[in-house]
């Protein structure tokens, strides 16, 4: 059976970041919650909480995943692989390129340009990414970005979602590469077709549900 699932947020840097570690407790460790493996999901700027967080409970950070490759989202990943060196960090193949160009990770304006390591693997729409025997749905979601991507795990019901969708908002879709109609298909198609009693951890703000979006967003709105 799969090990038990604990998903820990962190609200990081000046852009209020959620930046997420994603861990597991295996069922014959006998209650210790300890030395499980872990990812973190999305790297804001200042992740040292993040970081003692891991280190304090004996985690092996076996990745880091990146919903999408904005700036917010990366300029703490220099730092995360300094503390530990050769970690994978995958992306969606649209975004491959970003990290490492301010331009389209738009720290271009920004007084320290962020040149983020690159990744070292990709993913893609339909692929599955495995954590402790818990399998979770790569769901690609451009629009706020051209490889945003959405991470959804059936058997605990939630969905780490990036900047797609929001507690009563969604993405900005103002950025050079982004795109509006391309968003509210992402979240039509990709979202809205969970189930509602899905939780959605978004990249910003509080957690939310789909229910609730659906219900109350003005942008989800006929």
């Amino acid at each position: 059976m799969p090990d038990t699932l604990k998903i820990r947020r962190f609200c990081l840097g000046d852009w209020a970041t959620n930046c997420y570690v994603v861990s597991t407790l295996s069922s014959d460790t006998a209650g210790d919650p300890q030395g499980g493996a872990c990812w973190i999901v999305d790297a804001g700027f200042d992740p040292g909480y993040m970081l003692r967080y891991i280190a304090e409970n004996g985690f092996q950070l076996e990745k880091v995943v990146l919903t999408h490759a904005h700036v917010d989202h990366i300029g703490g990943l220099a730092e995360i692989l300094a503390e530990h060196p050769g970690t994978p960090v995958v992306i969606h193949h649209d975004e491959l390129a970003f990290p490492a160009d301010p331009m389209l990770n738009l720290s271009a304006a920004l007084d320290d340009r962020v040149v983020a390591p690159e990744p070292t693997g990709t993913m893609t729409h339909g692929d599955t990414l495995t954590l402790g025997g818990n399998d979770f749905e790569v769901r690609h979601t451009p629009g706020h970005s051209p490889g945003g991507v959405c991470l959804y795990q059936r058997e605990n019901n939630v969905a780490i979602v990036g900047d797609t969708l929001f507690a009563g908002s969604i993405g900005r879709h103002d950025f050079p590469t982004s795109d509006g109609p391309t968003l509210m298909r992402s979240i039509h198609e990709q979202l809205l077709t969970l189930p509602d009693t899905t939780r959605v951890l978004p990249g910003h703000g509080p957690e939310t549900s789909i229910a609730n979006e659906r219900a109350t967003n003005p942008f989800l709105q006929d």
